[in-house]
């Protein structure tokens, strides 16, 4: 098991890596899966809109791009993650800048284990999913 954390041209957020690492670990095996390499790279709005163009021809912002390696059973990925979005999201929908993080964080994982939120349906099935894994986390 493998789990990275980086930030590039932001400052890193202040995550308690060995729980988040474990908290990981805890809702892959929830959905049956187990982790091979996962890495977290946290940047700016700037980084992410320029993935978002170069690699899914996606002309606007994000808060999470996850690109899967997964084989099987064993979750592997590159999760990009815009602090900026992360940021404006939690004022938008008032919460906490560290839980939306983590919900982020988590999001990017849940992708991996297989949930989708291409649709209305799949969206609320993904925010249940979030939910459940955030009562999990132990901080």
């Amino acid at each position: 098991m493998a789990i990275t954390f980086q930030a590039e041209d932001i400052s890193f957020p202040k995550i308690k890596r060995q729980v988040t690492k474990n908290w990981i670990k805890l809702v892959a095996e929830n959905h049956g899966k187990k982790i091979g390499e996962v890495n977290y790279l946290f940047c700016t709005d700037e980084k992410i809109l320029e993935i978002n163009n170069q690699y899914l021809s996606h002309d606007y912002y994000t808060d999470i791009i996850t690109f899967d390696y997964s084989e099987g059973n064993n979750i592997s990925g590159d999760i990009f993650i815009s602090l900026d979005t992360v940021r404006t999201n939690s004022q938008k929908y008032n919460t906490d800048f560290m839980e939306e993080l983590h919900r982020v964080i988590i999001h990017g994982i849940l992708h991996l284990c297989g949930v989708d939120d291409k649709t209305e349906t799949d969206s609320l099935k993904m925010r249940e999913a979030e939910n459940s894994a955030l009562k999990q986390l132990n901080i």
